[in-house]
């Protein structure tokens, strides 16, 4: 089942997509209501809260599938993290990445859907997209072993972690993760897929996805990457989320970017900005089999507006531990 949120006639519903049809629902039903929903409840669910006849697709607004409450972002490609990093003049990931498979929260306040618009951030020259797939949570779970987590994904949908790559540089080093390089736009879309429609799709213990990404229509050389190269499955870093943490429906935590999977790793293996950073006009789609594309256009954003220099040399407190 492919779940989505629509807008029909001024107002935002959910939907089933079927091909290029779409069943609007009742609006008293929610997408945490369908997403917590087991397979069985679920398709009665859709069977008995049908709103009039389907619709074709082309005639609906996609919105974000979920509104998450927690947006979490691990980063499991190996390949990806190698690339990243030689920009940082290392030449391996740190052996500490090897342990677990960490992440950083992310803006929900920013998550956007399909075709909408993403500004350039106030004082990026440097702007850059991240394909990636995203586990949406069903039921909520805590202290999960990543045998149960699979109970606990709804579905998936991907994910495009947009990144102000000169803003985020000089911010790293402080050791509080990318700052405002990644805190204006986090597209989801177009739509959740059901973990049992992927169920195909999935090789020994994990699914394995083709994904790659476009800009203007044309794809990115390389040949992209595929979900079958994650260092961890979803189940495993659902189970590491949920230790001491809850779960709760509609969280997405996502994969991290794929091989290919950004411009920042031609830059890294290229020695220069090819191709070029995101401008004004450019088109972005992310393609993920199984589940589909959605895309986005870059437009201008805002100037920045001042902010000063931290205040140093004022007076401080005498402490315990100051000499007199």
């Amino acid at each position: 089942m492919k779940i989505a949120r629509i807008e029909v006639d001024g107002a935002r519903r959910v939907g089933v997509v079927d091909g290029d049809r779409v069943q609007p629902l009742a609006a008293h039903v929610t997408v945490e209501e369908v997403l917590a929903a087991t397979p069985a409840e679920r398709t009665a669910l859709v069977d008995r809260a049908a709103d009039g006849a389907p619709r074709p697709l082309s005639d609906m607004r996609l919105l974000a599938p979920v509104a998450p409450p927690t947006l979490r972002d691990h980063i499991t490609f190996e390949e990806h993290l190698e690339g990243s990093l030689k920009l940082l003049g290392r030449t391996a990931p740190p052996p500490e990445w090897y342990e677990q498979p960490v992440f950083y929260f992310s803006n929900t306040n920013a998550v956007i859907g399909p075709d909408e618009p993403v500004a350039v951030p106030p004082g990026c020259e440097r702007l850059d997209f991240e394909l990636e797939l995203a586990a949406v949570i069903g039921r909520p779970g805590r202290d999960l072993t990543p045998e149960q987590a699979g109970d606990h994904i709804a579905g998936y949908t991907l994910f495009n972690d947009w990144s102000a790559r000169d803003l985020m540089a000089p911010v790293i080093p402080v050791g509080l993760g990318p700052v405002k390089g990644k805190d204006f736009a986090n597209t989801l879309g177009p739509w959740i897929v059901t973990a049992d429609e992927l169920a195909p799709f999935r090789r020994d213990d994990r699914l394995a996805l083709e994904m790659h990404a476009e800009v203007n229509g044309v794809p990115l050389p390389g040949g992209g990457d595929t979900s079958a190269s994650m260092a961890w499955s979803f189940e495993e870093i659902v189970a590491y989320a949920s230790r001491g943490a809850e779960l709760r429906t509609g969280d997405v935590l996502a994969s991290g970017t794929c091989g290919t999977g950004c411009l920042l790793e031609y830059w890294a293996q290229a020695g220069d900005a090819a191709p070029p950073p995101l401008r004004p006009g450019d088109v972005v789609t992310l393609v993920v089999e199984g589940i589909g594309s959605v895309s986005n256009r870059v437009v201008a954003g805002a100037e920045p507006v001042p902010v000063p220099k931290a205040r140093v040399g004022h007076a401080r407190r005498p402490r315990p531990w100051t000499s007199t």
